[in-house]
This record gives C-alpha cells, sequence and structure tokens, in this order.
C-alpha cells in the first residue's frame, strides 16, 4: 500500500481585511473562520491561500497567488523590504496603516474589555514615517542569509558573512544591510565604514555556533539634541585590532560624542553584565523631551521613537489633569521618563520600577534636572506596592501605569481596586492585555476614554492610553 497523501487545502479569492501581530494579515472565509496569512498580503487584497496550519478557532496560511492588489498598495521605500521583516507594512499607505491600528484598538476594547468601542479616540499619527528610531542594533555573522535572487544568480558572494539584521526566525542568520531607513543616515555610514575597515583589514566575523571571530556587535544611539553614541562589542580582547578600529572611528566621525566598546566572550549577545569601556568622549548621551533632560548611558532604556514619546507623554498629561497638590504613584517607571516629565505640574511623584539599573538612571536624571519631588524604588510592581508603601507616601491622587506587554499582575490590579485613587491613566504597548485589566478595573472605574498613538510606522505596534475615573459613590 502507498503512503496517505497529503491533502492540500486551498482558500480561494480571500479578502485580505486587516492586519495582526508580526506581520501577518487577516482576512475570513465564507464560513466567517479567521485565516492569518504570512507575509506578503496588505488589506484589500484579494488572494488564493494554501493553509498550512489549522486550528478549531483559525487557520494559518501563504499566499498561492494574487487575484487583485490592493488599491493602497505602495512601493516600498526600502532595498531590503521583504527580506529584512523589520518593517512589515512598508508596501502599505500610512494613513491606512494607522486606520487598521485603530481598528484593533477598537476591537479589543469591544471584544476583550466588553465596553463601547466609541470610547477610542482618533489614533494620533507619527508626523516621521522615517528616520524616527533613536537606536539600532546590528550583529556580525559568518552566515548570510542569501536571498531567492542571489541564490540562483552566478555571482559569487565573496566571504558570505554579514552585518545587519537578523532573518527573522533563524538565531544565526544575518541578513547583509547596506541602509536602513529607520535611524538618520550617519548609522548607515558609521556600519557600512566599519564593514569595510573589517573587510580590508582582515577582521574575523563572529560565528554563533563556533563561538569563534572578533567582530560581534554594533550598538547605534542618537538624540534629537545630535548626540551620538556607538558601541562595538568584540568577541575576543584583541586590542592589536580593537584599538586602530576605534582609532578609525573616532577619526572618521567626529560627530560620535560617546565612543565605547565591549568584550564579550559570553555565548549570549547581552552587555548588561559587561564591562563597557568608554574609548572617546561621555559614558552617555543626552535626550531632552520639552524641558526634561535625560542623561541615556550605555545600558539605559529610552523611548525609541522620543519625538512621538513627547506626544504620548503630553496625552498622558491631559488626561491626569493634575493639580500642584496632587500626590502621583508611576507604576512600571522605567528611568523615569514620565515621573520627571510631570514633576514640576504635582506636589510629589513616586516611580516604581523592576529593573535596578533604570532606578539608578532615573536618580542621576532626577539630579541633573534638580528634581527634588520624586521618589524612586527598585523592585517588583506587585511586591513593592503594599500597605507599608502606600502608608509611607500617601494615597495618590493619580495613578499612572505603564506595564510590558504582559500587562499588569493581578496583584496590582487588586491592589489598585483597593487602593480607589481617584484617576488612573494607564499607558500600553499592548491593546489586548490593556483592555483585559480595564475590564477588571470597571468593577470600580469608568472608562472614560482610550487614545491610541503610533509610535512604529511600518509595524503593527500600537500604543494607547487609557482614562480611568473612580466610579462616584466608592
Amino acid at each position: 500500500m502507498g503512503g496517505r497523501r497529503k491533502i492540500t487545502t486551498i482558500i480561494k479569492d480571500l479578502l485580505i481585511t486587516g492586519i495582526a501581530d508580526k506581520g501577518k494579515a487577516v482576512g475570513r472565509t465564507q464560513e466567517g473562520k479567521v485565516v492569518f496569512v504570512d507575509e506578503g498580503a496588505v488589506p484589500g487584497d484579494v488572494v488564493d491561500i494554501q493553509v498550512i496550519r489549522k486550528k478549531k478557532s483559525m487557520l494559518q496560511g501563504v499566499v498561492k497567488e494574487y487575484i487583485s492588489l490592493s488599491p493602497q498598495r505602495i512601493q516600498a521605500p526600502c532595498r531590503h523590504f521583504g527580506i529584512c521583516g523589520g518593517c512589515k507594512w512598508q508596501n502599505l499607505d500610512y494613513q491606512e496603516q494607522l486606520e487598521h491600528k485603530f481598528r484593533n484598538v477598537r476591537d479589543a476594547i469591544q471584544r476583550i474589555a466588553g465596553m463601547d468601542p466609541n470610547i477610542v479616540q482618533p489614533i494620533r499619527g507619527c508626523t516621521k514615517q522615517y528616520q524616527y528610531r533613536n537606536k539600532l542594533e546590528y550583529s556580525f555573522s559568518t552566515k548570510r542569509w542569501l536571498t531567492r535572487e542571489e541564490v540562483s544568480s552566478d555571482v559569487i558572494i565573496e566571504g558570505k558573512g554579514a552585518l545587519g539584521f537578523h532573518k527573522a526566525g533563524y538565531f544565526d542568520k544575518i541578513i547583509e544591510i547596506d541602509e536602513c531607513l529607520l535611524q538618520d543616515d550617519l548609522t548607515n555610514q558609521i556600519r557600512n565604514f566599519i564593514r569595510a575597515y573589517a573587510s580590508d583589514h582582515d577582521y574575523s566575523y563572529y560565528d554563533i555556533n563556533k563561538h569563534t571571530g572578533l567582530m560581534r556587535n554594533l550598538i547605534v544611539r542618537n538624540t534629537t539634541k545630535g548626540d551620538w553614541m556607538l558601541i562595538v562589542v568584540f568577541a575576543i580582547r584583541d586590542e592589536d585590532r580593537i584599538i586602530p578600529l576605534m582609532d578609525a572611528i573616532k577619526s572618521e566621525f567626529p560627530e560620535i560624542t560617546s565612543l565605547n566598546y565591549v568584550i564579550n566572550t559570553k555565548y549570549n549577545d547581552t552587555i548588561y553584565d559587561r564591562e563597557v569601556i568608554t574609548y572617546h568622549g561621555q559614558s552617555y548621551i543626552v535626550e531632552q523631551l520639552k524641558g526634561v533632560h535625560y542623561k541615556i548611558g550605555t545600558k539605559s532604556f529610552f523611548q525609541t521613537n522620543p519625538s512621538q514619546a513627547e506626544v504620548l507623554f503630553d496625552i498622558a498629561v491631559s488626561y491626569a489633569d493634575f493639580k500642584p497638590t496632587d500626590n502621583v504613584y508611576d507604576l512600571y517607571t522605567g528611568l523615569g521618563s514620565i515621573a520627571l516629565y510631570i514633576a514640576d505640574k504635582v506636589a510629589q511623584v513616586t516611580g516604581i520600577e523592576e529593573v535596578a539599573a533604570a532606578i539608578e538612571d532615573a536618580k542621576v536624571n532626577m539630579e541633573l534636572n534638580n528634581i527634588r519631588n520624586a521618589y524612586f524604588y527598585a523592585g517588583d510592581v506587585k511586591d513593592i506596592l503594599n500597605d507599608d508603601f502606600i502608608q509611607k507616601h500617601n494615597k495618590p491622587d493619580v495613578v499612572i501605569t505603564d506595564p510590558p506587554r504582559q500587562g499588569m499582575h493581578e496583584n496590582v490590579i487588586h491592589t489598585l481596586l483597593e487602593l480607589e485613587a481617584p484617576k488612573i491613566v494607564y499607558i500600553s504597548c499592548n491593546p489586548a492585555t490593556q483592555a483585559r485589566d480595564l475590564a477588571l478595573l470597571n468593577e470600580k472605574y469608568n472608562i472614560l476614554k482610550v487614545q491610541p498613538v503610533d509610535m512604529f510606522p511600518h509595524t503593527h505596534h500600537i500604543e494607547s492610553v487609557a482614562l480611568l475615573h473612580l466610579k462616584s459613590g466608592l
């Protein structure tokens, strides 16, 4: 008897109607079943889909044939689009991107939170759709990702090493990047210069499988004030090669105000437990949002889109409607970016953040701005926000919370319900977990409005700010 034949399911004439996580497009079959489509299709396309995965509630597939193309399709400006994967929606008109992000927030509020979707305000888009990032990280690898065109051509690719971004789904394959449009063009000049220098001087690239090679990572950061930081990560200590390269970078790019390097001999790429050596300039760069200055160190976290962060913070300030006498808690404060931003508007603000290094940054920036009414604590919010903390810092008039993608821990939700602060401003980078938490907080709070804010054009990511008022009579 022959083996069982694999049955291939084709869905014909599927209209793509939306966007989802990780660059997937969304459509529905005539029977109403949700279909997630891997990269390529955009809303408005009509496609034939080959199903690659079936679940009870959904299907997943790939485009087999385009029947008709969306009128919202545009030509992606990046030469690496479709290969790199960092920008999933460059081929979709930006206003259309905003519309679909807005729908995703509305859908979460209606479907998950069970609330009136009309509380969702019109989305705030970015004035800059390119060169909006202030940080990019590049990797060296002996294993270069080859495009279909390169594989099928007769051109011999020398070395086959690469400096660029990881191919999605591959820990060891790197896409050679000549130009990225998401950061100021100086990042391209720096990266390409280092690549050329390494090639000319026969510097070896890192092999993640063998744990060999010299050149490992580059981290490039900049600020709206014109500061530039470069961190070059080497996999082995070889000062005879490291120093000449650092000298060459220093000479070629006087714009770099913080030039650093790291020796990372570990198997993972993180440098948070490694010494950062400042080779030239300062060990930090400085950003400014309105009147507040922020020192950003080599290991600091900061909002990746600073111009739009100002928009986000201003919405939070507007929603909170602070009074000079207000006592404010800032949960998941990071390096205190929001707490310091609002300090001159309130009597006192107290921030809690799990990452201890971020709290150290917050204290440095508090001193930098001569702020005396801010207090910061390192630890998990669910552990720090307890009766002793509340007794010490008094009941808040306003709580600002900006949790990670997984949302707030159920213990934090419970504490907030017991605390009964008059106002909560909930900032989120995940509409689904925000909606889940809002549904729980709705026990004692009216959710008045939700403001979506696009921080990352050409991706599925969206931030949203919700305003909660304590119900009367409580």
